[in-house]
C-alpha cells in the first residue's frame, strides 16, 4: 500500500497545482468583475482577450496606490509569513521534534501551506495536506502531525483572541457601525469592552496553565501534552506578529486622508478575516469590503477596494503563484526518490536471486 501511495502523492500534488492555478483565475476575474463595465466586456471576450481586460481592470485599481506603500506593505508581508513559519517552528518545540528540521525547510512548507490553504479554504484539510507531505518526509507521525497543525490553529486563534480583547477593551465603538450588517453586534460599548476584557482573561488563564504544568490528557495510547511556558512566550510574540503585519498590508495601502489609524484598520481586518474563515469565503471576499466600509465610513470606496485588492495580491495571489514550482519541484524530487528507491529494490533482488542460484549449482 505504501508503495502505492508513493507514486499517488505526486498525482495529488500535480491536480493541487492546476486546481490552484484556476482558482487563482478566478480570483483574478472576480476582482476585476467589481467594475461592471468589465463585467460586460468579459461576457463576449476569448480567454486571450479575458486575461488582457482581467490585468488591465487591476491595473486601474493598483494605480490608485503610491508606490511608496508598495514597498511598506511588501515588508508587512514578509513579517506576516516569517511569522507564520514561527507557527510551524513554535509547534515543532513543543513536540520536541524541531533537531534536524531546518528554518529554511520550515519556512518552504509553511509557506506553501497557508499560500493554498488561505486561497483554497478548508484550512485545515488543505493545510494539513501540505504539512503531512512535508513532515512525515522528516520522520513525524501522522499523531504529531495533527497536534502540530492543531497548535498552528490553536497559535492563530490565541493571537486573534487576545488582539481582538485589545481592541474592544482600547476601541469598543468599532462594533457600533457593524450593526447594520449583523444583529449579533447590536451591543453597547460597555458590553463590547467586558467582552475585551473576557478575551484577555482567556490569554491569562491559558498562560496559567502552562504555569502550573498541567498534566497530560491520555485517551487510549495518545497522548496531549499542555503547552509549556516557553512555547506560551513564543505564541505572545508570533501570533499578534503574524496578525499585525497582514493588517499592516491594508494600513499602508490606505490613504493618509481619512485613515482612522491601525488600531482601527488591525480591529476591522480581525473581524472581517475571522468572519470569511468561518464562512469558508476563500480570500474573505465580499465579507471584508463588507466589514471595512462599515467601519470606516470616512474612507471613499475605491480607496478600500484598492487596499483589499492590494492585500490579496500580496498575502494570497502572489504567494499563491511562488508556492506551486515549489510543490512540484517537490513532487518532482519525492518521485525521484522513489524511483530510485524502487530500482534499488530490485537489483538487490536480482543479486539475491543469483547468488541462491550459484549456492544451488556447485559447479557455479
Amino acid at each position: 500500500m505504501k508503495k502505492y501511495l508513493d507514486y499517488l502523492w505526486p498525482i495529488i500534488g500535480l491536480v493541487a497545482v492546476v486546481w490552484s492555478v484556476d482558482l487563482l483565475w478566478d480570483k483574478l476575474k472576480t476582482e476585476a468583475l467589481t467594475n461592471a463595465a468589465v463585467a460586460a466586456r468579459l461576457e463576449q471576450a476569448g480567454l486571450w482577450e479575458a486575461i488582457t481586460i482581467v490585468a488591465s481592470g487591476i491595473g486601474q485599481k493598483i494605480a490608485l496606490i503610491p508606490p511608496a506603500a508598495f514597498f511598506h506593505a511588501g515588508l508587512a508581508t514578509l513579517v506576516a509569513y516569517a511569522a507564520l513559519a514561527w507557527y510551524d517552528r513554535i509547534a515543532l518545540i513543543h513536540l520536541g521534534r524541531e533537531k534536524g528540521i531546518s528554518w529554511p525547510y520550515i519556512a518552504a512548507c509553511s509557506f506553501v501551506t497557508y499560500a493554498l490553504s488561505h486561497n483554497i479554504g478548508a484550512s485545515v484539510f488543505s493545510g494539513g495536506m501540505v504539512r503531512y507531505r512535508a513532515y512525515t518526509a522528516k520522520g513525524l507521525s501522522a499523531a504529531e502531525i495533527a497536534v502540530l497543525v492543531a497548535l498552528c490553529s490553536f497559535t492563530f486563534a490565541f493571537g486573534t483572541i487576545m488582539l481582538m480583547g485589545l481592541v474592544l477593551v482600547g476601541e469598543p465603538e468599532i462594533l457600533r457601525p457593524l450593526n447594520r450588517l449583523s444583529e449579533w453586534f447590536s451591543i453597547g460599548d460597555r458590553q463590547a469592552r467586558m467582552i475585551g476584557f473576557a478575551m484577555l482573561a482567556f490569554c491569562v488563564l491559558y498562560t496559567l496553565g502552562a504555569w502550573l504544568r498541567f498534566k497530560p490528557l491520555r485517551i487510549g495510547k495518545f497522548e496531549l501534552v499542555y503547552p509549556r511556558l516557553p512555547v506560551v512566550a513564543r505564541q505572545y510574540f508570533a501570533a499578534p506578529l503574524e496578525l499585525m503585519g497582514a493588517a499592516g498590508i491594508i494600513y499602508f495601502a490606505l490613504p493618509e486622508q481619512g485613515n482612522p489609524g491601525f488600531f482601527i484598520v488591525l480591529g476591522a481586518f480581525l473581524l472581517s478575516f475571522s468572519a470569511g474563515l468561518l464562512s469558508q469565503v476563500p480570500g474573505g471576499v465580499g465579507v471584508m469590503e463588507a466589514v471595512f466600509l462599515a467601519v470606516m465610513p470616512g474612507m471613499p470606496a475605491p480607496a478600500v477596494f484598492a487596499a483589499l485588492l492590494i492585500w490579496r495580491l500580496f498575502y494570497l495571489i502572489i504567494p499563491l503563484v511562488l508556492s506551486l514550482p515549489v510543490v512540484l519541484a517537490f513532487e518532482r524530487s519525492q518521485l525521484r526518490r522513489t524511483l530510485a528507491h524502487d530500482t534499488q529494490l530490485k537489483a538487490q533482488e536480482e543479486a539475491a536471486k543469483k547468488a541462491a542460484a550459484l549456492k544451488l549449482d556447485p559447479k557455479g
